[in-house]
Order: structure tokens, then C-alpha cells, then sequence
């Protein structure tokens, strides 16, 4: 209540009352009982029959915070960043090795009962907080602000070391120009008048060379840094300058790239696929990709791999989710919005593995082919030496004409009789499902697997062409979302120009990629890419789910979601938030130190070919260094809010709240004051917040209890006097 109203004063005075309460409403302001919000308990939204309230000022128009121009901008944005790389070339890694068809069944199970909800999560708080991830985890609880925090420095890191991922698919994009590719054929040396194929190609293959000589132009071992590879830092350098003008102008610009960016891969996978399949052997992939190992669903390191794929294919935890979700209106549908991108997401990750095993079944049948004319030819010259006789070829086999299953028979045939000199003569067995059993992911896959399979395709530059630009796509959306997940807290807690930040971000970020672009660079990508987001992002979602769904309160947030929706989401979530996904997460973090630990800590090296080295301990310790950098704001921001050295952060949240908290505030005293004019309680008068109806919890028979919203003295979300309502 104001404190010099004429009620305060006469509540406080010692004199008689003498006037009439007519008296008293006559000096009051009319209030209109038929248009008020709490007349017969209306929402703001919700109008009298026969009435229209006066149109009130939109409370996300009075924040001032940039919005998405339509959906379908947003959705593409989130889709963009949530299909990247790794739906690409781990996907169908993952799907080859944990029994083909059968990991779709775990990786499924996993994305309901841990990727949706939790996509969900962070798309309400974001969308309801209306800040970045910093803001929004110091709004929630903010002892815990440090989830924000974490979350920044994990997306820092990430961002530096798959930038330069995009440079190298840049590289070999403009590569792609020219006919034959440069990667199709081993380079020719010239030893006076001799030419002689490269030793190191000819050891491994024209494609294995081109990447790691050519390309990486790779020293032997971590230890030695070989200087900067200057292609590489030039390819770098256009990386950084394509993302920085991608996000310069915030949602405004990145919302146009992603109509482009998003959409474009699906362009090129749908090509693949349609071309792929006239070719020969892209069956027998499909085949050997969708042919179900059920024993393999006992597994437990299966479950394990599912639900880390789940968890990184969505980007949980990365705070760009937040990011974008914040510049929603608050009644937007997000529960439709991740029930959609979460499907998408499967979806491409399985239209990506039909192109990649069609691709590597083309690519199989090629090398077969070749596997069996090579040794047709050694085995014609042992029957020309008469080392093998002529009598144990088949009459039927034809060597202008050898099938697979010839080549099959007539090497059973030889290895049953010459079993004791076999091993000599040098022959293979040439099966096509050896080949298909080469399991390749990340680098190996893109840039030496399947650029060896384009090298077969008819007009294979403009198939080439075609996929480092789909990867160039992937890469950019993906970046995207992790450059919004850095600049929007930042943009948040300070006032600075947007793009300053942005150019300022990836300056620094260029400078500092400069270690991934040394001849040793490929090294540290794979340290950063096994160390810096694995076990941090799994602490950083856990903690999210626990300060909502324990700290906060499962029904309050429920609750939450009715008001901001207009629906109550189904009580699964209820119980996926409180106990489902926490055990989930919290087994999976189990099982990351387990591996962690017992796993030797290493990488692949090449010296003419690939060979696992340990870490030296300087790398071992740096490695271990990011996850203690990525996890440190945790315990840092819990001790000091804890012991009120730094602010509680209750001072960034955004100007509709505080409109909104003040309003409701005012109306709460002037609402106090009529009651006690009329002669009723304080305690009595209805809440000025909008109605809505009680939340029974999943069960629905228990009431959810509301507490004094006006005399609240808790902290973070509990410390602006407003309901539970108010995310």
C-alpha cells in the first residue's frame, strides 16, 4: 500500500474516523470492476463475453530484445544447429559398429526418455527467462549461475577447434575445381630419368596421402609442431570471416543464412541418395547397414554411445538452445518446437547414414572389383610359372570374365590344396563384407573414405563440389548457434555494440585457432574434441535438470508451462524431469570417468600410416586442463554466492520483468487498500496475477499448494515476490 495514502494516514492516527466510507471511495480513482483482469477471475488474455479490454502493451515489445522475423526462421535456426557434422560421419559410424539396424532401437528409446525432454527444458527456460544461458541459470537458482558460465567456456572451445574443420572442407572445396580430382591418383616422382609413384601413397592410398601429406602436411607426433601450414590458415582465416558475417547482426542476420544453410544439405543428401542408388552396390550397403544384430542391444557400451549421440546430436548444454529459444514470444509452442526439431534431427541422421553406407557399398564393390582382377592376375602368372597347376581352376572360370563368385571358388579351391605353401603365393580373399566391415568416422570418413568413393563417380568434381558445400552448411549452422551461445550472455550483462562483440569474438577466436592450423593441428582437434565438451557438457545438463526439477520444483515448472502455453504438458515429462533423465545422465557420467580412466589416453599418428601414440604428459595435462577449465565456474560461482561475494545477478533480468514485478506489486497495494476501506482483510483480496488452474501433479489428486507470493524473501527465481507463474 502506498505509505501517504489518507488510508495510511487515518490507520496511523489517533483521531476518530468521522468520514463515511462513501466518503473515503468518492477521494479513491473509479476502477472499473466489468474491464479489470480480476473481475470473475479472467486472464489477461481472456475477455468477457460481449467485451473487449483495452489493448494492453506487449510484454515482449516492452523488452526491447531482437525476435525472430517468423517460425520458420527459428525452427530452421534450431534445426541448423542441432544437424551438424556429426549426423554425418558419426551417425553411421555408430549405427555400423552397435549392430547396424538394431542401435536404431536404444538410440530411439534414449532420444524419448532423455532428448526430448530436456530439449524441452531448455527451450521453456530460455523462451521464458528471455536471457542467454548465464542470465537464465542465475534467474533460476543463483548458486548454481555457474551452469552459464560453463556452458560459454564449453562452446568457446568447441568453436575453435570445429572452425577449422570448416576450413578444411573449405579446402577441398576449392580443390574440388578441377578434373582429374588431385586426390584420384598417387603423385609421379622423377628420379633422374625415372618415374616412380610417391612411396608413402603407394603405401596407403591416393586419398589417405592427399589428406594427411598434402592437406594436414602432418608431423610424426604431437611433440613436434612443424610450424603453421599456411593453406590450412588461409582456409581458416575464410572459416572465421563467413561465420562473422553470418552473425554480425545477431538473429537479424544468422535467421537469413539459415534459410540457405539449413535447407541446402538436404538438398545435396537427397541427390546422393538418388544418384547413388543406380550405381552398383549401394544395395548391399543399405543392406549390410539396416541388417539387425539384436545380441548387440545387451550391450551396455552401446547404450552408453547411444545416449551420448542423443545428448550431442540435439546440442544440450551448449547454451545456444537458450540462446535462440530467448528471442521466442513467451506463448510460443515450444513444446511442439522440440517434439519437431528432435524428429528432424533422427531423421536426417538416418537419411544421412542411407547416402553413407550406399556410398561405401558403391565404394566396397569398386575395391572388390579391383581386389579381384588384381589377384585373377597373380594367380595367371602362377599358372604360367606352373607354380599353381591347371588343374585346380574350375573349367567354367573365365578370366576376361571373373566374377566375385568365381574368384571365390577358384580361391577355395587353391587354398584347400595348397595349404601348406598358401600363405606364400600372396592371394586375398577378396570378400565385399570385409570391406563393408571398415568402419570409418569423423576426418577418415569425410575426407579419405568417401572422397575415394566420389573419385569413382561419373563428373566426380561437381560430386565433390557438391559435398564439401553441404559440409561447409552443416558446419556453418552448427557454428552459428554456438557463436549465439557466447555472444547473447555477453550481450545480456553488458551493453555493448552487437557488432563489436562479434567481431571482436572471432578475431580472438582466429588468433587462438592458430594452434589447430600447425602441421601438429590435427592432434589438438582431436584432444579438444575428446576432452573439452564430453564429460563438462553431461555435468553442465544434469545440474540444469536438477535446479529446475529439484531445486525449483517439478510442479511449479509444470505449472509454469500451463500458464505460458495454455496447456498442461503430459505428465511423462513429469516424471522424465524428476527421475528418469537425472539417472540417466547420471550413469552416463559414471560411465564417461570409467572410460576416461581406464581407456589409454592417446591419439592416431601418422607415420606412413596411422599408429596409436600415448599422450606425453605435457598434453595429458593440458587435456585434463580443459575439462577442469570448462567445469571450474561451477564450484567457483556456488562458494561466492554462497558467501555473497558477487551479486546474485537479480539486477540483469530483463526490463518486461521488472515492469511486469512492479506492476503486479502496485496493483497488490492498491487492491490492499480498497479491501480495507470496505472493511475486509488484506490477506482477503484476490491475486492481481492472472488465474489459472491448479496444477494436481501427475496424479491429479493432490492439489498443488501456492505460497505468499508477497512476502517471499528467497533467492533467484524466488525472490521477486511474483508467483510461481513467473519463470
Amino acid at each position: 500500500m502506498p505509505k501517504h495514502t489518507k488510508v495510511t494516514q487515518r490507520e496511523h492516527s489517533n483521531e476518530p474516523v468521522t468520514e463515511s466510507v462513501a466518503d473515503l471511495l468518492s477521494l479513491e480513482h473509479p476502477m472499473d470492476y466489468k474491464s479489470s483482469q480480476m473481475s470473475m477471475g479472467l486472464s489477461p488474455g481472456s475477455t468477457a463475453p460481449g467485451k473487449a479490454l483495452l489493448p494492453s502493451p506487449d510484454p515482449d515489445a516492452e523488452d526491447g530484445r531482437p525476435a525472430w522475423n517468423n517460425k520458420l526462421e527459428y525452427i530452421l535456426a534450431q534445426v541448423g544447429f542441432s544437424v551438424g557434422l556429426g549426423n554425418v560421419w558419426r551417425f553411421p559410424y555408430l549405427c555400423q559398429k552397435n549392430g547396424g539396424g538394431a542401435y536404431l532401437v536404444p538410440y530411439f528409446i534414449l532420444l524419448l526418455l532423455i532428448g526430448i525432454p530436456l530439449f524441452f527444458l531448455e527451450l521453456a527456460v530460455g523462451q521464458r527467462i528471455r536471457r542467454g544461458s548465464i542470465g537464465v541459470w542465475n534467474y533460476v537458482y543463483p548458486q548454481l549461475g555457474g551452469i552459464g558460465v560453463s556452458s560459454l567456456m564449453v562452446c568457446g572451445f568447441v568453436g575453435l577447434y570445429y572452425n577449422v574443420i570448416i576450413g578444411w572442407s573449405i579446402f577441398y572445396f576449392f580443390q574440388s575445381f578441377q578434373y582429374p580430382l588431385p586426390w584420384a591418383e598417387c603423385p609421379i616422382m622423377r628420379n633422374g630419368t625415372q618415374a616412380i609413384v610417391e612411396p608413402e601413397c603407394e603405401k596407403s592410398s591416393a586419398t589417405t596421402y592427399f589428406w594427411y601429406r598434402q592437406t594436414l602436411n602432418i608431423t610424426s607426433s604431437i611433440d613436434d609442431t612443424g610450424g603453421l601450414n599456411w593453406k590450412m590458415t588461409l582456409s581458416l582465416l575464410v572459416a572465421w570471416i563467413l561465420v562473422c558475417m553470418a552473425v554480425i547482426k545477431g538473429i537479424q542476420s544468422s535467421g537469413k543464412v539459415m534459410y540457405f544453410s539449413s535447407l541446402f544439405p538436404y538438398v545435396v543428401l537427397f541427390c546422393f541418395l538418388v544418384r547413388v542408388l543406380l550405381m552398383k552396390g549401394a544395395v548391399d550397403g543399405i543392406a549390410h547397414m539396416f541388417t539387425p544384430k539384436l545380441e548387440k542391444m545387451l550391450e551396455p557400451q552401446v547404450w552408453r554411445e547411444a545416449a551420448t549421440q542423443v545428448f550431442f546430436a540435439l546440442g544440450l548444454g551448449f547454451g545456444g538452445v537458450i540462446a535462440f529459444s530467448s528471442y521466442n514470444k513467451r506463448d510460443n509452442n515450444c513444446h511442439f518446437d522440440a517434439a519437431l526439431v528432435s524428429i528432424i534431427n533422427f531423421v536426417t541422421s538416418i537419411l544421412a547414414t542411407l547416402v553413407v553406407f550406399a556410398v561405401l557399398g558403391f565404394k566396397a564393390n569398386v575395391m572388390n572389383e579391383k581386389c579381384v582382377v588384381g589377384n585373377a592376375e597373380k594367380i595367371l602368372g602362377y599358372l604360367n610359372s606352373s607354380v599353381v597347376s591347371k588343374d585346380l581352376i574350375p573349367p567354367h572360370i573365365n578370366f576376361s570374365h571373373l566374377s566375385a563368385q568365381d574368384y571365390a571358388e577358384m580361391y577355395g579351391v587353391i587354398k584347400t590344396v595348397k595349404e601348406d605353401s598358401f600363405g606364400q603365393l600372396g592371394l586375398e580373399a577378396c570378400v565385399l563384407e570385409d570391406e563393408l566391415n571398415k568402419a570409418v568416422q569423423g576426418t577418415g570418413l569425410a575426407f579419405i573414405a568417401f572422397t575415394e568413393a566420389m573419385t569413382h563417380f561419373p563428373a566426380s568434381p561437381f560430386w565433390s563440389v557438391m559435398f564439401f558445400f553441404m559440409l561447409i552448411n552443416l558446419g556453418l549452422g552448427s557454428m552459428i548457434g554456438t557463436m549465439t551461445g557466447i555472444t547473447t550472455p555477453i550481450l545480456d550483462a553488458f551493453k555493448i555494440r552487437k557488432e563489436i562483440l562479434c567481431v571482436v569474438c572471432c578475431v580472438l577466436a582466429f588468433l587462438m585457432g592458430l594452434l589447430f592450423v600447425q602441421r601438429s593441428g590435427n592432434y589438438f582437434v582431436t584432444m579438444f574434441d575428446d576432452y573439452s565438451a564430453g564429460l563438462p557438457l553431461t555435468v553442465v545438463v544434469i545440474l540444469e535438470n536438477i535446479s529446475v526439477a529439484w531445486i525449483y520444483g517439478t510442479k511449479r515448472f509444470m505449472q509454469d508451462l500451463e500458464d505460458m502455453l495454455g496447456f498442461r504438458p503430459y505428465s511423462f515429462y513429469y516424471y522424465m524431469w524428476r527421475y528418469v533423465s537425472p539417472a540417466v545422465l547420471l550413469v552416463l557420467i559414471s560411465a564417461t570417468v570409467i572410460e576416461m580412466a581406464f581407456s589409454p589416453a592417446g591419439y592416431n599418428a601418422w607415420v606412413e600410416a596411422e599408429r596409436f601414440l600415448n599422450y606425453p604428459p605435457w598434453a595429458l595435462t593440458m587435456a585434463y586442463a580443459l575439462i577442469v577449465a570448462a567445469m571450474l565456474p561451477l564450484p567457483l560461482v556456488f562458494i561466492a554466492r554462497h558467501f555473497n561475494l558477487i551479486s546474485d545477478g537479480s539486477n540483469k533480468l530483463s526490463v518486461s520483468y521488472r515492469k511486469g514485478m512492479m506492476k503486479d506489486i502496485s496493483n497488490l497495494e492498491e487492491q490492499d487498500e480498497q479491501r480495507f476501506i470496505l472493511g475486509k482483510n488484506p490477506s482477503e483480496a484476490p491475486s492481481p496475477m492472472p488465474t489459472h488452474r491448479a496444477y494436481l501433479g501427475p496424479g491429479g489428486t493432490q492439489e498443488m499448494t501456492n505460497t505468499n507470493y508477497g512476502t517471499s524473501t528467497k533467492t533467484g527465481y524466488q525472490n521477486i515476490g511474483s508467483p510461481e507463474s513467473e519463470l
